[in-house]
């Protein structure tokens, strides 16, 4: 028997993670499981071509990002959808795809719902695809959800 407990919702508040969300609201609902909304701010000065643009002219930038992260964070859920769902809103730093797998096994995660962005093969291969590598190192299931193509409908 399927037994889903806790269900993570990773999000870049994009229109694909709000078709996501929306999706492991359901499932989380249908299954009785809590809901755990995940938001991962990337490590600026990861990326070589930041760097310097980072360091040199924005010392506060961090602090300003996580402080609306957790802004918008908070206007995804709302207070019923928190107690319904048990809900649980987290916000780390550090690679989005590691990050996810790190928490997913942290929080004996059940089921991953996730956007994907559905870019082009070029685009794909020199952005990657955070989907994809979740999917290929995952310690559970996870649903990808494209934006707005197909959305669930309760019956």
């Amino acid at each position: 028997m399927l037994s889903i407990k806790t269900v993570l919702v990773p999000t870049d508040f994009s229109d694909a993670s709000e078709s996501a969300l929306n999706y492991g609201k359901a499932m989380a609902e249908a299954f009785g499981a809590s809901l755990h909304v995940l938001h991962v701010m990337e490590d600026l000065l990861a990326h070589a071509w930041a760097a310097e643009v980072y360091v040199a002219s924005m010392p506060n930038l961090r602090d300003e990002i996580e402080r609306e992260s957790r802004q918008r964070l908070g206007t995804m859920l709302t207070p019923e959808d928190v107690t319904r769902l048990r809900a649980e809103i987290a916000l780390v730093a550090g690679n989005p795809f590691i990050e996810i797998i790190r928490y997913a096994k942290a929080n004996n995660v059940d089921l991953i719902v996730m956007g994907t962005h559905g870019r082009g093969p070029i685009a794909h291969m020199l952005l990657g695809s955070v989907a994809e590598k979740v999917v290929r190192k995952s310690p559970c299931p996870v649903l990808t959800v494209r934006e707005a193509q197909h959305e669930f409908v309760m019956p």
